[in-house]
């Protein structure tokens, strides 16, 4: 359109002005305007090219500007005895995502006793998972205090705290490798302590089906694994390393009926001197915990036993409840 418009302008001067000017002039300026459509096409070409081209300084100058994660390790911030329980405490805690977003933790307080199981439920949004993000300092509070096992979380490196605690994923994450590389990275642990484990979470049939045992590939992805499966490694690793802090983010939402049995089976025996969190939209898996926070708008509305919530005959924790069909159980028990 631009070349189209710069020709036509060319030749009514050329019209205008043919008095003035010779046959072979005119050829000329007429011959050197029909090239501007290449040499246009070729600056078009160029732009093009430098646009694409920048994407990668951008990305690093993007990468070189990210903001520093905490120390991962600070020496003589621990005993090394700690964590000595599963406590866990929150005061007046804050949180968001980024330096400029709105709070989606706001101001909330608690106390759980080590070996406690709470569960943790509200509505979509309500900030459950947030909780989550705050507990293992993926980002850093906007205030307030966290206490592990007596210790300030702020006062030792994010390395030392993540390790003191085992998380459960929805969806788990397995890098390609060998099962022994997932479940053992650091090779801390014999064999037999692997298949231990593995019996516990009713694993041992499946992973001696393999021609290599432990030593079995694991795809990208852990796509040769259902994802019933891969949550029952995760749980196989948190039982290795013994954490007495384990949390579980939705981790029975896309579970079949004998996996979800079979992870409360675990949680129930294995972990019943650990501190156990659970985040869960289908109640029945939290039915049984010691007490239920209730999450609404990021703050905490409701937090005691499940059977007084549902006394109590309102709120948030009832009508969740009643919708889900989960009175009777309640009652029952």
């Amino acid at each position: 359109m631009i070349s189209a418009s710069m020709l036509l302008v060319t030749t009514l001067a050329l019209v205008y002005m043919r008095n003035y000017l010779t046959a072979g002039l005119i050829g000329l300026v007429f011959n050197y305007s029909l090239q501007i459509t290449n040499q246009l096409e070729g600056m078009v070409w160029v732009w093009s090219s430098l646009e694409t081209a920048m994407v990668a300084p951008e990305r690093v100058a993007e990468y070189t500007n990210v903001e520093q994660e905490a120390p991962r390790v600070i020496p003589g911030s621990v005993p090394s005895s700690w964590p000595q329980d599963g406590s866990v405490r929150f005061d007046r805690v804050s949180f968001r995502y980024k330096p400029n977003d709105p709070l989606v933790l706001k101001d909330i307080s608690f106390d759980v006793k080590s070996g406690e199981k709470v569960g943790i439920v509200g509505r979509t949004g309500a900030g459950k998972s947030s909780l989550t993000m705050a507990l293992f300092r993926i980002n850093e509070l906007a205030s307030g205090t966290m206490v592990i096992s007596g210790v300030d979380a702020f006062s030792m490196g994010v390395k030392t705290l993540r390790e003191s605690m085992a998380i459960i994923p929805q969806n788990p994450i397995l890098f390609k490798g060998t099962l022994r590389t997932y479940l053992d990275p650091f090779d801390q642990y014999t064999d037999a302590e692997l298949w231990a484990v593995l019996t516990k979470v009713r694993l041992t049939g499946r992973i001696a089906a393999e021609t290599d045992k432990l030593q079995s590939v694991v795809e990208e992805n852990g796509e040769n694994y259902s994802v019933g499966e891969r949550q029952m490694l995760c749980m196989a690793r948190a039982l290795l390393r013994q954490c007495r802090i384990v949390v579980m983010d939705e981790a029975t939402a896309a579970m079949d009926h004998e996996t979800d049995q079979n992870l409360q089976r675990v949680i129930r025996d294995e972990f019943a001197g650990s501190t156990v969190l659970t985040i869960a939209h289908r109640l029945d898996t939290v039915l049984d915990a010691d007490r239920i926070m209730v999450f609404d708008q990021g703050r905490i509305v409701q937090c005691d036993a499940p059977g007084k919530l549902i006394q109590a005959g309102t709120g948030i924790f009832y009508d969740l409840c009643s919708e889900g069909g989960y009175l009777d159980k309640i009652v029952d028990a």
